[in-house]
């Protein structure tokens, strides 16, 4: 596996079908928000929505997962929006379920995790999925 930036984040998105987002809030005034906003719209990715606080309720529409393994097809890109602390339980389950991509948004970066698990899992970060998203 090699760790991807961003001159490999459109192609990445643009192989992909299926996106969980992790980390999605309600507010639209979060990054989490607005730029999974942009991604649905585009409609070329069936999106998963995941967050444990807000699993069950809706937001565009789409019901909120409680973790990756709630997705009942194979993931293709899980998108972080989380603080850096949080990051390697969500690549554990990325690799667990088979996930082919995990994509750290701007300031969701953890490179530690990052090197430690290069070798099982593909990571695109220092690229916001919503920008590449307007490329497509």
């Amino acid at each position: 596996m090699e760790v991807q930036h961003k001159d490999d984040a459109l192609e990445a998105l643009k192989e992909a079908k299926v996106v969980a987002v992790v980390g999605i809030s309600p507010k639209p005034e979060r990054p989490s928000y607005y730029t999974t906003e942009k991604v649905i719209k585009k409609g070329k990715h069936k999106v998963y929505l995941i967050n444990p606080r807000y699993a069950g309720q809706e937001i565009f529409g789409i019901k909120v997962l409680e973790s990756l393994k709630d997705v009942p097809e194979p993931i293709d890109i899980v998108n972080v929006f989380r603080n850096p602390a949080h990051a390697e339980p969500i690549v554990k389950e990325a690799i667990e379920v088979g996930a082919k991509v995990v994509w750290f948004q701007p300031g969701a970066e953890n490179y530690e995790v990052i090197e430690k698990y290069k070798d099982k899992i593909k990571f695109v970060y220092e690229a916001c999925i919503g920008v590449e998203a307007g490329y497509l």
